[in-house]
């Protein structure tokens, strides 16, 4: 099956999807922990837990609503203005939470009093909730074909408080605090506190059964609500992509049960981005009622120059994104503490790379998938313009970044060995 440079930016907005549900995901679900985490001490632990766990990437997770909105808008405005116009109620309740969970996480560290600090978490775990149920009923009308093309051209209430709506929206929760609960369990097993661990860990395995069964649940909404998604699902790729996640579930609560946390992150991901792959694969190549992905698309020239735009700033993003990461996976922004550098063998094959080479290597990636996106018509050219593209953001990056990784572990003098 080819790939049209018109669908491009709709697999980059599916890609920015998958980031945004999978790790801003589990910051909402910090927050739904938070209100659930029960009273007196070890409720506090837990809400501490939760505020720290999400401290270092909170801001960053953002980032992908943010490209999803941005690329959504340029490459296909006419379904953009549609969607942002007729949803416009769930996409400002999204955005009001979005901000009161940034004020509540700024102002919790300035609280003056305990009655205070409940205050301020309460307002970030509701908060944390109506996002994620906010956001999920604007995928829940999409899919239930309730958005026509038009500015405002659907009904302002009816079109986003349908049942696949409120499905979507309750399965955005579930699989936030799911999400969530596995994290955290992860962070908890790191920083060796055990009792925090187990707690996180019964939640995780109810959480995660939780999400399952609103998910099988949800089929029947689906064929009672949305009867053409429902026989997609069932009788296209999609069906593949269903399995996958079911498949991922099931391992990733296992990992769980094992105590293998830090696998289970990764399973847990796989799983949600197979939902979001069958959903896309159901849909297609529909993107509105009436409107499929190519009349939906911008001009050519607009394509190519967000294609160009989205894989160079990839050589920005990508990198920084796994720098944060890395740091925070390996406990380096832990408060008091300092995870263990890595071990200098890698560092040293890191950095006997040739830059010098790669450097050279990416600019001629470069100019030759601008060359064959923008004077090339042919499919061929632009699949091989693509390729020149990603070759490029690869060499770049490591031409660049694994020199900064070696040299940030080999700089550091906080960093010491784990005792073993």
């Amino acid at each position: 099956m080819s790939v049209h440079l018109y669908e491009l930016p709709l697999i980059f907005v599916l890609i920015g999807l998958v980031f945004y549900v999978v790790l801003a995901g589990a910051d909402f679900g910090a927050g739904f922990w938070q209100l659930f985490a029960g009273p007196g001490a070890d409720g506090a632990r837990v809400r501490d837990h939760a505020h720290e766990s999400i401290g270092p990437v909170w801001e960053a997770n953002h980032v992908w609503l943010i490209f999803v909105l941005t690329v959504t808008w340029t490459a296909y405005p006419s379904a953009f203005g549609a969607i942002a116009s007729t949803l416009s109620v769930p996409l400002f309740i999204a955005a009001i939470g979005i901000i009161l969970r940034g004020a509540a996480y700024a102002l919790r560290a300035g609280s003056a009093s305990a009655r205070e600090q409940r205050s301020i978490d309460a307002v970030f775990s509701i908060s944390s909730i109506l996002t994620p149920f906010a956001l999920g009923t604007m995928v829940g009308a999409i899919a239930a074909r309730r958005v026509p093309v038009g500015n405002a051209a659907g009904r302002l209430f009816y079109s986003w408080t349908g049942p696949v709506s409120i499905l979507v929206g309750v399965l955005a929760v579930a699989t936030s605090a799911y999400l969530a609960a596995v994290f955290m369990a992860a962070d908890a097993a790191r920083v060796g506190d055990d009792r925090l661990r187990d707690d996180f860990r019964v939640r995780a395995l109810g959480a995660g059964v939780l999400a399952g069964a609103v998910a099988l649940a949800g089929l029947g909404v689906l064929h009672a609500d949305a009867q053409p998604l429902y026989h997609r699902l069932f009788h296209s790729d999609a069906l593949a992509a269903l399995i996958v996640s079911v498949l991922a579930g099931g391992v990733t609560l296992a990992l769980v049960w094992r105590e293998r946390f830090e696998t289970a992150r990764y399973t847990a991901a796989v799983a949600v981005a197979a939902v979001i792959a069958g959903w896309a694969l159901a849909q297609n190549p529909l993107l509105l009622p009436g409107l499929t992905v190519r009349q939906a698309a911008a001009p050519h020239d607009t394509l190519v120059a967000v294609v160009v735009a989205v894989l160079g700033g990839a050589l920005i993003l990508f990198p920084s994104m796994a720098l944060l990461f890395r740091l925070v996976l390996r406990g380096r922004l832990d408060h008091g503490e300092h995870a263990p550098a890595p071990p200098p063998a890698i560092g040293q094959l890191l950095s006997a790379s040739a830059p010098g080479l790669l450097a050279r290597a990416a600019g001629a990636c470069l100019l030759a998938g601008f060359g064959f996106l923008t004077l090339a018509e042919a499919g061929w050219a632009h699949a091989i313009g693509v390729v020149a593209l990603l070759g490029f953001i690869v060499c770049g990056f490591l031409a660049d970044v694994p020199a900064q990784l070696a040299e940030l572990a080999g700089d550091d003098p906080s960093v010491r060995p784990r005792d073993r």
